[in-house]
Formats: C-alpha cells, structure tokens, sequence
C-alpha cells in the first residue's frame, strides 16, 4: 500500500503531543536524584547501591515492549496509545506517595528495605508505562520532516520537568520543611516533593489525553503505507521482529550502551560523590550529607538547564551524526571535570556540560530511528529499543559494586569513569548509517 505523507502539525499540536512528558519527567527526576539518597538514609552501604538501581530499567524492559506491541494492536475511542499513558500515571501518583516513606513505618531496616524495593519496582512499571506512548505518538503523528523538531521539544519538556523535579527538595528546604529527619526516615522535604511532583504528574498527562486526537486505524494506516490485517493474520514475534530490524536499531543501541552506563553511574554516585569532595563527609545521616543531597538536586537542574539550552541548538546542526559525537564529547568533558573540582558553584559547570550529552541522547536515537521504521510496528520498535537503554543500565548496576572497589571506593572516581564511557560512545557513532527504511 503506498504511503500518504503525514501533513506538517502547527507548533501548538507538537507542543500538546508532549506536554504530559513534563509531568512524567519530574517523577523520573525525583526518583534519580533521591534514590540513593533514600536507601543510604534506609541503611544501605555505599558498595550495594547501584544494586537498587537494577529495578529502574529491568522493569523498562519487561514493561515498555509489551506498552508498545499491546498499542499498536489497540484500537478505542481513546486512542491506541493514550489509554496505556493514562493508567501508567494514575498508578505512578499512587506509588509516589508510597515510596518516600519507606522508612516512616517504624519497619526493621530489612522490611523498609523490602518495602522501599517493592515501592521502586511498581513507581518503575507505571512511569515505564506513562514514558512510553509518548514516544510513539510523534512516531505516529509526526512527518519525517518535523520529526527532528519534535523530538527537540520533547527534549525540552523533558528538561524542563527534570528542572522542577530535581529543585523541589531543595525549594521546600528554603520555605522551612525540614531537610533532616530521625535516623533511618527520609526527611519531610524529599517527601514533599513527591507528593507535588505526583499531583503535577497526572495534571500534566490529563491536558494531554485531552488535547491530542490520535488517527483511526485506516487514517494511521494511510499514512504509514500498510493495510490493517486481521488479527489471526498478525504473527509477528520479538525474535521475528528484531531479525527485521533495521541496521541503524543495532548501531544506535550501541552508542546507547555506553550513554546510559554513563548516566547511571552518576545517578548512583553523585550524592556520595559531592558529600565526600565538597562536603567532606561520608557520614549519610549528618546534616552536610544531606545538604550535599539537596545539592544534587541543584546540580542535576543545572544539567536539565544545559539539556534545555542545548536542545534548541541540536536542530540547527545538518548532520545528526555530529551533533550526537559533540553533544557526547562535551558530556564526557563535564563528567572528568569532577575530578578536579571541589568548589559546591564550580561544579554547575561541569553539569552544564553534561547536559549537552543528555539532550542529545534525549533526542537523537529516537530521531533516527523512527525515521528508519515504518509505521505498522512503530510501538513494538520503540519499546524493543528501550532495551537499548534498560540493558546498559542493568550491567552498570550489576558491576558497579565491583567497580567502585577497583577505583579505590571513591565515588568522584565513578563519575570520571562515566566519562570514558561517553567517549566510547561518541566513536562508536561513526558505526551509525543514516538512510530511510519502509
């Protein structure tokens, strides 16, 4: 069946198919610059930690494959893929509300930590489940030549909300919440936060159920050059699926790798890295651990800040191969500088750089990619793809005990490490073939 193109979207269409990210992004960025932060304040020692961050992408990669295959065979008056947005953030904000008072139930260190487990692994599925769709609705809806562009604002939104999740700590700390608590419970102002970052979270995805219509089955099916089958018709598999791929989906996943081991080293390591270096304690139960912890949050908004600026410029670059390698480059450059900084304001200068690798790796991987698939199992791509992102961070997790060790235990060192590893990724682009496959 020959393919319709899609017709351009105004800026206000665009801005609506993403909208909701925002909302999903702070409860995303609540979640990765306190969850060290919660299980340290829980009892857990320095050398498990990355440990707890296994949960975080081994449920994105049972939950995010099934998100897209069930979507793409979904069909209601609601759309195909909002339905699955919408009960991904109603069960997130419950969870939300849960999971920072892991240690406020007089439970043994061992029942919090099963029950900080437990809390983690169901916020993980519902905002894998609400993360998604939004990828797929600008596969979906987007031409070939908006989709850049697209991609960008998602970027930007994403950022945005990152901005507001990481400060939230930190902004209920200057209005007189508590940032300290009794040994073993989470003090009131990441608690706080939570509870804000879930209230703006199912705000922000109701303006978007409401406001984007997605394409009927034979309007999708126009667009995107094939004809609907029945179902007993439809036999693809996973297996079947990835033979199918194209190449671009194994050479993008490749630099992915190396881009989020990076990133989850230093989700892991920043709160003990900057207590240590700048604060010069290791003591997580002290009031300068903590203001280190409510420093982190400043930092990774300094990050989402550069992410923000960068992703305006990405689409000014004409080839997408460069912008990935220099956005990666100038990352790698932010991650080594921590080494050598031990000033708490010197340090936004290595975050902003990171922040260029971020928006990249927001932006640049799904830009390519969907523009290599055709339509008919865009979801089923896109949550298969996700494995690109969940994979490396799973190794990362499972070695970073191990790691740590062999750098001396010394958690700046593992930041200087995720630098390496996003120059690796920067010359792994080079293996990259841009061209269109239908």
């Amino acid at each position: 069946m020959p393919m319709t193109n899609k017709p351009d979207l105004r800026f206000w269409q665009i801005w609506n198919l993403s909208f909701g990210f925002f909302g999903v992004q702070i409860a995303y960025s609540l979640q990765s610059a306190n969850i060290s932060r919660i299980f340290s304040t829980i009892g857990a020692d320095p050398h498990s930690l990355s440990y707890f961050w296994i949960l975080p992408p081994l449920m994105g990669i049972l939950v995010q494959p099934i998100v897209g295959t069930l979507s793409d065979r979904t069909w209601t008056r609601f759309g195909r893929r909002i339905p699955y947005l919408l009960v991904g953030a109603i069960a997130a904000v419950v969870v939300m509300c849960l999971l920072p008072n892991a240690g406020s139930f007089h439970l043994s260190i061992a029942n919090a930590m099963i029950f900080g487990l437990v809390a983690l692994m169901l916020l993980d599925t519902s905002i894998n489940m609400a993360m998604q769709p939004f990828k797929m609705l600008v596969g979906d809806m987007v031409n070939e030549k908006q989709k850049g562009f697209a991609f960008a604002i998602q970027s930007f939104l994403c950022n945005a909300g990152s901005l507001a999740g990481y400060l939230l700590p930190i902004f209920f700390t200057l209005i007189g919440i508590s940032n300290i608590a009794a040994p073993g419970v989470v003090p009131d102002s990441v608690i706080y936060s939570f509870y804000i970052g879930a209230a703006i979270l199912i705000l922000c995805v109701i303006y978007t159920a409401i406001k984007v219509k997605e394409m009927p089955p034979h309007e999708y099916a126009k667009f995107h050059g094939f004809e609907i089958q029945p179902a007993a018709k439809e036999k693809s598999n996973v297996i079947v699926l990835l033979k199918k791929a194209p190449k671009v989906f194994w050479s993008v996943g490749l630099v992915q790798f190396f881009c989020w081991a990076a990133f989850m080293y230093m989700w892991t390591y920043t709160n003990g890295a900057i207590a240590k270096t700048v604060w010069n304690t290791t003591d997580v139960h002290s009031a300068a651990y903590n203001e280190a912890g409510n420093w982190v949050g400043v930092l990774f908004a300094v990050q989402a800040i550069g992410s923000i600026i960068w992703a305006l410029l990405l689409p000014r670059f004409k080839s997408y191969k460069a912008a990935y390698s220099i956005s990666l480059l100038i990352g790698a450059a932010g991650f080594i500088s921590t080494l050598f900084i031990h000033d708490q304001y010197l340090l936004f200068a290595s975050y902003l750089l990171i922040g260029c690798a971020w928006a990249a790796m927001l932006a640049m991987p799904f830009t390519i990619l969907t523009n290599a698939l055709s339509g008919k199992n865009m979801g089923a791509y896109l949550g298969l793809f996700n494995g690109t992102i969940c994979i490396p961070q799973i190794v990362a997790a499972l070695l970073g005990g191990l790691l740590l060790s062999l750098v001396g235990s010394v958690q700046v060192n593992m930041l200087a490490l995720a630098g390496v590893l996003l120059l690796l990724g920067a010359l792994a682009i080079r293996f990259i073939k841009l061209r269109v496959e239908n």
